[in-house]
């Protein structure tokens, strides 16, 4: 048996996906910057798919910009908004992707910002007394918060953060790489200054997500060149990667609650029985259905003596899931996420990741091969 259980790394194209990027690819070839025919057809192919993907967020389509993906709208909303909107100090938790992270640490280090850290707990959650006194302490500032952590799974109520920041007239920006198309985000409801995706977090494709500006907010490009997207980043669209985000999405949102329930069932599941199957088995961040996302279970495993092969030895099995984020697979630094929240270093630990295409024999096969590896190497 073949298991797929790193879904927050990426996820399988859906079906419908794959037919309606085919048809772009083969029929509407033009450069959506060209004036005649083909480009026209192009141009309106991609303002359609910008259409769809404010209208499942509630924004203007005037608010949404393609880009090659996450990092790339990350990096664009913290550059710009530092450079562009007068912002000297930053806020940020250790626990973000490195997307952030690292964009954060750079403009610290050059001297353009002042970084301060928000105090998380034991389980990942962001203290939010802490953000205000950090806030209190320095006006115009640039929070950057996950709405989920792509390693553990902790939400953060993103609307009291929201809250706090119009308080004192903070710059919001929130990763919902992880959350997109797995959660409602209405943005005539969640007063936020960035917002950003990636399609295929949802069953979309790579190397194409998009970035929420809101409107009140006057940024330049990140990428210079032509005056594609508005003039706000240079470079000819991937139109049938747009096409196949704006699809995915849209059939995320229309099946969203009842994919909810069946993975949160396929967690609990998982849980339950890794806890009657592997003694001394843990659980990193907060796992409440409430609190947590609910793709993402990560486990840290007793079996410390093979802590260096678990992930080789489930992959040999035909198991593929991830020791953390997968964006971080070729370090050798282990997780920053765990790292923060003091789990144990000893042992060794891995995120799965679940998606509607996932069942639960797959979970039955793949907990019976941890036990079999933590028993033999106790």
């Amino acid at each position: 048996m073949q298991v797929y259980f790193d879904n927050a790394a990426t996820t399988p194209l859906d079906p419908e996906v794959i037919k309606v990027m085919t048809e772009i690819m083969q029929e509407h070839f033009g450069n959506p910057s060209s004036i005649h025919a083909h480009g026209r057809q192009a141009k309106t192919i991609v303002e359609k798919a910008r259409k769809t993907v404010a209208g499942l967020l509630k924004a203007s389509p005037s608010e949404i910009f393609f880009t090659s993906g996450g990092t790339e709208a990350d990096n664009m909303a913290i550059v710009r908004s530092i450079t562009d909107l007068g912002i000297t100090h930053a806020i940020t938790s250790p626990l973000e992707h490195h997307a952030v992270l690292h964009t954060l640490e750079d403009l610290a280090q050059r001297g353009v910002i002042q970084l301060d850290f928000v105090q998380v707990d034991e389980r990942g959650r962001v203290d939010l007394d802490h953000l205000q006194a950090l806030l209190s302490q320095n006006p115009r500032t640039f929070v950057s918060l996950m709405h989920a952590n792509n390693e553990i799974g902790t939400l953060t109520d993103i609307h009291k953060v929201s809250e706090i920041c119009q308080t004192f007239d903070a710059v919001f920006h929130s990763d919902t790489v992880q959350t997109m198309g797995h959660y409602e985000h209405d943005l005539s409801t969640l007063p936020i200054d960035f917002l950003t995706g990636a399609a295929h977090k949802f069953h979309g494709p790579k190397g194409v997500g998009f970035i929420y500006i809101n409107g009140k907010n006057k940024i330049r490009p990140l990428l210079y060149g032509g005056a594609q997207e508005r003039n706000m980043r240079g470079g000819t669209e991937n139109v049938y990667g747009i096409v196949g985000l704006a699809k995915a999405m849209e059939l995320c949102y229309q099946e969203m609650e009842t994919h909810r329930v069946y993975i949160q069932g396929l967690k609990d599941y998982m849980r339950t029985e890794l806890q009657k199957n592997i003694p001394d088995i843990a659980f990193n961040g907060n796992i409440t259905a409430e609190d947590s996302l609910y793709t993402v279970l990560n486990v840290s495993l007793p079996c410390t003596e093979i802590a260096d092969m678990l992930l080789f030895s489930l992959d040999i099995a035909g198991i593929s899931a991830s020791g953390g984020s997968a964006c971080s697979s070729g370090s050798q630094l282990g997780s920053h996420v765990l790292q923060a929240l003091g789990a144990d270093p000893d042992k060794p630990a891995v995120r799965f990741s679940f998606s509607k295409y996932n069942n639960k024999e797959e979970i039955d096969f793949v907990v019976k091969k941890l036990k079999e590896l933590c028993e033999e190497h106790r």
